[in-house]
């Protein structure tokens, strides 16, 4: 026996029991698990596009100012790093009511309903958090709610930019509130609260369903008011993560809590007709290292 053997098989030797119990208490604790916690058995994922990794130039969320004088805000140009895997549709009705019978989410509170498979409307933000968790579990991968950026990346051609395109004049600040105003009467007059079944809006080049109809998304993306100087350069930032944004035919900002956003607490713009959301899948260690080297 040599030196080096004594050793390794004394480490075999702690190192294999130490292994079974591992496994062995992996599974005990995977029985005692509730089954939410547990991803079921042939549960069906939900139907997805992927993006690859691309360039992005869309409008900067949040509100701007130049001084005290609300201005357009600045138009980004940004890369998505990695491919985006989205669903397809937004969640449907059926789909968040499985939830709610799981006990994992609390029942939607639509304002209008809709007839057939039409989206989950009358939802918060919470309530598409607890959806994303329960969702998770249930499919053993990890979805989340888009970012404002990759929603839009997503959207393509249906992505709205809400710039009013104005020159801003500070001695005359009449000028933005009179195109402010022209814009809001064009979206009431636009209003159409009624769901429509999955697929009503049709597809964008991406092969993404519904953006930009009659039901806003959630994001996760955090409102915020931004102050700039006459460069462009950014002086202060205020977050405000109780306000979320939501993008559809237009861009909007609504308290986290809201369900109706018609009831009260849009910050900013005409109220969406309904609330409703998709969501992304979180890549996989593996995915994400494959696409790092480009594979």
């Amino acid at each position: 026996m040599t030196a080096l053997a004594l050793p390794f098989k004394e480490i075999a030797g702690i190192a294999l029991p130490a292994t079974l119990l591992a496994v062995a208490l992996g599974a005990v604790a995977w029985q005692v698990l509730p089954p939410i916690f547990r991803p079921a058995a042939g549960f069906p994922a939900p139907e997805t596009v992927t993006l690859p990794p691309g360039e992005i130039a869309y409008r900067a969320e949040g509100q701007f100012f130049f001084g005290t004088t609300p201005i357009d805000a600045p138009k980004l140009a940004a890369r998505i790093e990695a491919p985006l895997t989205i669903m397809k549709y937004q969640v449907s009705a059926a789909d968040y009511a499985a939830c709610v019978s799981d006990g994992a989410c609390r029942p939607a509170a639509p304002a209008t309903l809709g007839v057939g498979d039409v989206p989950a409307t009358g939802v918060n933000f919470q309530d598409a958090e607890d959806y994303a968790g329960w969702l998770s579990a249930r499919t053993g991968a990890v979805w989340t709610l888009p970012t404002d950026r990759q929603w839009a990346y997503a959207a393509g051609s249906r992505y709205a930019d809400d710039a009013l395109g104005l020159v801003d004049d500070p001695t005359n600040p009449a000028l933005r509130w009179l195109a402010d105003y022209r814009e809001e009467a064009n979206r009431l007059r636009a209003a159409d609260p009624m769901p429509r079944p999955l697929g009503s809006f049709g597809e964008n080049e991406n092969g993404i369903a519904d953006l930009a109809g009659n039901v806003w998304e959630w994001t996760d993306t955090c409102h915020r008011r931004v102050h700039v100087d006459a460069a462009g350069a950014v002086l202060s930032e205020q977050p405000a993560c109780t306000v979320r944004v939501l993008e559809g035919k237009h861009r909007a900002s609504v308290s986290y809590f809201i369900r109706d956003a018609r009831s009260g607490g849009c910050s900013v713009g005409v109220p969406p007709d309904n609330l409703g959301f998709r969501l992304v899948r979180q890549p996989p260690w593996h995915e994400r290292l494959l696409a790092r080297f480009g594979l």
